[in-house]
């Protein structure tokens, strides 16, 4: 049973499955959605997301598409800041998608609710930024990083060694003073990963829940989707949507999407369907 996630200002029912939607303030995204730092469009995307059914808005400034170089960190801050500072009080929990403790501790500050971290705290200071806080975290699972994480990844058993790394970033968490309540993990496709091992997470997806944290899950336009379909990063949100459908029939309960329309639809069908 998954409980409650508790998320900067937010008390959250995890029981369901949660949508968070994707806002790309960065000017090297995979999907040809970044913002460029437009702040205007930034804040009208975040709002119709709202209408749309998001239940977070999840912001990044630095892309980590595979083969993508870091920002600096004043970069991140100044397209973070007035959209967030903007939004701050939408009624919804925003989240700050980086991997610098500089950039957290500054959202954090100006209102963020939740750091979601393809690096999983593993940054020095990263874990202490959000330990002094009331905001949630996701740790997520990747092998090496955006830049070269696609030459050639590399599992015995990808299911296993994603399990167990996942389990490892939460006892770190919580021994740094991070509650349980506040903590969701990310197997993380496509951070380290081949069709093959992203095929093999999804299948056994079961196996990476950690009992009462949220399982967050994003598929959303990736590559997968493109091999298996043959099809363009912006025509995937069919793929996409039964992505994570799948995906929560398996155990998440949070999906990061662009398409968030689509996926409350399918998922309030499931849901009707699991009440009935």
């Amino acid at each position: 049973m998954t409980q409650p996630f508790h998320c900067g200002r937010f008390i959250l029912d995890a029981g369901r499955p949660l949508i968070m939607g994707v806002i790309n303030l960065s000017d090297d995204s995979f999907s040809g959605d970044g913002l460029h730092g437009n702040t205007v469009a930034a804040i009208a995307q975040g709002r119709r997301l709202i209408e749309e059914g998001a239940h977070i808005l999840d912001f990044g400034a630095e892309s980590s598409r595979p083969g993508a170089r870091p920002v600096p960190a004043q970069q991140e801050i100044d397209r973070l800041l007035p959209v967030l500072e903007a939004l701050r009080d939408c009624g919804t929990p925003l989240s700050i998608d980086t991997v610098k403790p500089q950039v957290m501790r500054v959202a954090l500050a100006a209102g963020a609710d939740m750091i979601n971290d393809i690096n999983a705290l593993r940054a020095p200071g990263a874990i202490e930024s959000v330990a002094a806080s009331h905001a949630a975290v996701c740790l997520m699972h990747m092998q090496g990083d955006p830049a070269s994480m696609q030459n050639d990844p590399h599992y015995d058993d990808v299911v296993a060694e994603v399990a167990e790394f996942l389990a490892d970033r939460v006892a770190a968490a919580e021994a740094a003073g991070i509650a349980l309540n506040r903590i969701a993990v990310d197997p993380g496709f496509g951070f380290g990963k081949s069709l093959e091992h992203n095929l093999a997470l999804l299948r056994r997806l079961g196996e990476l829940v950690v009992p009462g944290l949220p399982l967050m899950v994003g598929l959303s336009r990736k590559s997968m989707l493109g091999l298996l379909t043959g099809r363009a990063a912006p025509e995937r949100i069919h793929a996409g949507v039964a992505a994570h459908v799948l995906a929560v029939l398996r155990g998440a309960r949070m999906v990061r999407v662009h398409d968030v329309a689509a996926t409350r639809d399918a998922l309030a069908v499931l849901q009707a369907v699991e009440d009935y």
